[in-house]
């Protein structure tokens, strides 16, 4: 058989070729295929260049971008809509290898999502107000029940859309269905703000307009359920019931959304809404709230010279407006009142000497003097530092740090009168925290005659939990918080609480804040069994201690190998977000280590440390990050080409002018929404800009903040024929986040430094309501994780 075989095939080669060419086919056979060339990488897009020369203080600059934030140029728009189309279609063909991937860690992200139907109701008198998701619908209901019935009803369960099966009756009312108002607004529903009027008949709230850009008030009658005639306001920035809910003060913004007007409006009215202020300076900026009690609502002017607070009687609004305090320059205030007494919450300087926290003033509201006398109420406390202060009838609650440990405590109202006093004399109530807390926000805690207030207490390496803390009796209990190691989350309604959670329920009366410590860790769904989180200390390049917070899987992590992913944000005094985000799960799961930069200019520390990384010290926060970004390698703690940024809006600034610094640092980076051109943005604005954000970058017209701020400039200090790190900036259509930003910035780096396939430079484009559905925020967040993957595979 095997000769036959061989004689078929020469009589194949026989027939098929000349026999005097039979010895080199038949050689031929025996060789390797060729290998297919493999398709050559996508080529970026160009922008078209527009050079155009600029001079300020002396100095000449060109830019080849400067037509991209055109708006009112129509070839200019047409030729970046093209641009933007090119781009688009460079990261999907750049991206297109990771398909599987993005497909695999979308549905990794969405099985993690909080599919609860709804969110813990918050108590205010006898009504339970929540928000739920109606199946098939994209957006959620207002509803309230009364406490009184059906107490074990757990709303998200059982029975369906707030029926009572056993008694026949209704028991849920729908306040406002968001999918009916995005109907009204183009199919789109995005609310900044909602109040609920004190009496309970009504609810103010304001709802985006994307085609004209603002913010549009209306009120509905919770009774009938419709609107109310008026008002019916633009341009809307701040409410607040006065009249025991007969009227509503509301805050309108200018053109350039500077807030300047606040009106007057009787619910019910035919009358013209009525002007009580107009600021006609226009770098002051108005700002109102009503305090807890409802007894008056505070005036905020700020401006770059002083900030002042004013008070409007909530029972005869006409009344005008008196002047309670003043400072010099743009500072925190917030005035509260509590039988008889005004309090005020703030950091302004004292004896003309800057502060480095926030302290707590009292002043009788009849006092008569002028100007207003405050004193102190607790003598300062160098390691003990307020965060935050929060009223109710009878306690006062305070969110604490001493260093990185937060706490929460309570102190039974009223205070007594005379000299301030330490905190610890008055023997306030700790409530225990789990380990590793960076994080305690206040609730809604509308009920100001409730004794129940609630916080969210944030981990990195646990999920938030909603917490209702009971200050008449320390008992506490988590009313919300999901589980990880079972993908879903326990909501607890109304007094129907699990017995387990009920059992474990803690009474606890400590002194010291040192004293307090959980029952029950497990009781948290504190994830550091899996996921460690350490905390270094690294010194800068002027010597100052940065935190550096690390948190990688126990089980994965891979020792001196592996990746690692440092946020850093450092603007504003804002405190960096570094609680648990499901989403970063795929990337702990797979080896990889993040990190987090609490540099200066940031918060979580003293004023001090948010100044010195501000204006011309713009440079520490950028230094810092670097630093950080050094001892992670340096200490192999992450393998030494795997570090990647990342950073958002001011942050992303950070992040990209330490990669100008040090490019080779990086292997890559994602910019979200970044502010990248701070030169030609606080010179020109294109969109308005408040007295804040100059504060923060700084005064351009100022000679020597115009210099910091080109020196940090992300866009003009691209370092020339240098290998960049790949880097995914993603930014939006939507103006408000200035999308040329981003593209300028891509643009220029494509054309300065050296092109390498393996560190694309790409430009990704969100639509508007990212923000507003889940799904996508996974779909947004399934990229970039798999663009960090396949940064550390190339």
């Amino acid at each position: 058989m095997l000769r036959h075989l061989l004689t078929t095939v020469r009589h194949r080669w026989t027939t098929l070729v000349p026999r005097h060419n039979c010895h080199y086919h038949r050689s031929a056979t025996y060789k390797h295929p060729k290998t297919p060339t493999p398709p050559s990488p996508p080529k970026p897009p160009k922008a078209p260049q527009k050079p155009q020369t600029f001079t300020f203080h002396d100095v000449t600059w060109e830019d080849p971008y400067s037509w991209m934030p055109s708006l009112q140029d129509k070839v200019a728009m047409r030729h970046m809509d093209m641009y933007m189309e090119q781009e688009e279609k460079y990261t999907e063909a750049v991206m297109s290898d990771t398909e599987r991937i993005q497909t695999k860690l979308q549905s990794e992200m969405a099985s993690r999502l909080n599919f609860d139907l709804s969110t813990p109701p918050v108590r205010w008198g006898p009504w339970l107000y929540y928000r739920r998701v109606e199946e098939g619908k994209q957006y959620p209901v207002l509803c309230r029940r009364l406490a009184s019935l059906n107490e074990e009803f757990i709303a998200n369960k059982s029975p369906g859309a707030g029926f009572d099966f056993a008694s026949g009756k209704r028991i849920e009312q729908k306040l406002l269905d968001y999918n009916q108002e995005a109907e009204r607004f183009g199919g789109y529903a995005y609310e900044e703000l909602s109040e609920i009027s004190p009496d309970q008949k009504f609810l103010a709230y304001t709802m985006y307009d994307k085609d004209n850009d603002y913010f549009k008030l209306s009120v509905r009658n919770l009774n009938s359920g419709a609107l109310c005639s008026k008002p019916h306001a633009t341009r809307v920035s701040n409410l607040a019931w006065v009249k025991d809910g007969q009227a509503l003060l509301y805050v309108v913004t200018d053109e350039n959304k500077r807030p300047f007007r606040i009106y007057c409006s009787m619910i019910g009215s035919t009358d013209e809404d009525a002007l009580l202020l107009e600021e006609q300076d226009e770098n002051v900026y108005v700002n109102i709230r009503h305090t807890k009690d409802f007894h008056f609502v505070t005036v905020n002017t700020f401006s770059p010279t002083s900030s002042k607070v004013f008070l409007v009687n909530a029972a005869d609004p006409f009344s005008g407006m008196t002047l309670v305090w003043e400072s010099e320059g743009i500072v925190h205030c917030i005035v509260e009142h509590h039988q008889g007494y005004l309090y005020l919450f703030t950091d302004a300087a004292k004896d003309g000497q800057v502060v480095d926290s926030h302290y707590l003033l009292r002043s009788p509201f009849g006092s008569s003097s002028s100007p207003r006398i405050w004193e102190n109420v607790f003598i300062e406390d160098e390691d003990l530092v307020i965060e935050d202060v929060d009223f109710c009838n009878s306690h006062l609650v305070l969110i604490t740090r001493e260093g990185r440990k937060y706490g929460i405590c309570s102190v039974a109202l009223p205070l007594p009168s005379g000299k301030a006093v330490h905190l610890r004399e008055l023997q306030p109530h700790f409530l225990p925290l789990p380990k590793h807390v960076c994080k305690i926000s206040p609730g809604p805690n509308y009920d100001y005659h409730s004794t129940t207030m609630r916080f969210t207490i944030s981990s990195p390496v646990m999920p938030d939990a909603v917490v209702d803390y009971d200050l008449s009796n320390g008992k506490w209990n988590i009313i919300q918080q999901q589980n990880m190691l079972h993908e879903r989350t326990r909501i607890l309604y109304g007094t129907a609480l699990s017995s387990a959670i009920a059992e474990k329920s803690t009474n606890v009366k400590f002194s010291s804040m040192n004293d307090v410590k959980s029952q029950d860790e497990n009781l948290w769904n504190d994830l550091s069994e899996f996921y460690a989180c350490e905390h270094h200390d690294v010194s800068s390049h002027d010597g100052a201690v940065v935190p550096l917070t690390i948190v990688y899987s126990r089980k994965n992590r891979k020792n001196n190998q592996s990746p690692g992913l440092l946020h850093g944000h450092g603007a504003y005094g804002e405190i960096l977000d570094k609680r648990w985000r499901s989403e970063l799960k795929s990337l702990l799961d797979r080896g990889w280590l993040v990190a987090y930069a609490d540099v200066r200019g940031g918060g979580g520390s003293s004023r001090k440390w948010h100044h010195d990384g501000r204006r011309k010290k713009k440079q520490n926060s950028i230094r810092d990050y670097t630093s950080c970004a050094k001892y992670l390698i340096g200490k192999e703690i992450v393998h030494e080409n795997k570090l990647a940024g990342w950073g958002y809006s001011a942050g992303g600034l950070m992040v990209a002018s330490a990669i100008n610094c040090c490019p080779e640092l990086f292997r890559a980076a994602v910019l979200k929404v970044p502010f990248l051109d701070p030169t030609n943005t606080l010179l020109y604005p294109i969109l308005p800009l408040t007295a804040a954000d100059y504060e923060e970058f700084g005064y351009p017209g100022d000679i020597d903040d115009f210099h910091a701020i080109r020196k940090f400039s992300p866009y003009d200090n691209i370092q020339k024929d240098a290998l960049y790190p790949a880097v995914l900036v993603s930014s939006s259509f939507n103006t408000r986040f200035g999308v040329w930003e981003a593209a300028k910035w891509v643009a220029r780096v494509r054309e300065l430094t050296i092109y390498d396939p393996k560190h694309p430079i790409l430009l990704n484009l969100t639509t508007d309501i990212v923000e507003e559905n889940r799904y996508l925020q996974c779909k947004e967040s399934a990229l970039e994780t798999a663009f960090l993957l396949k940064a550390m595979d190339s």
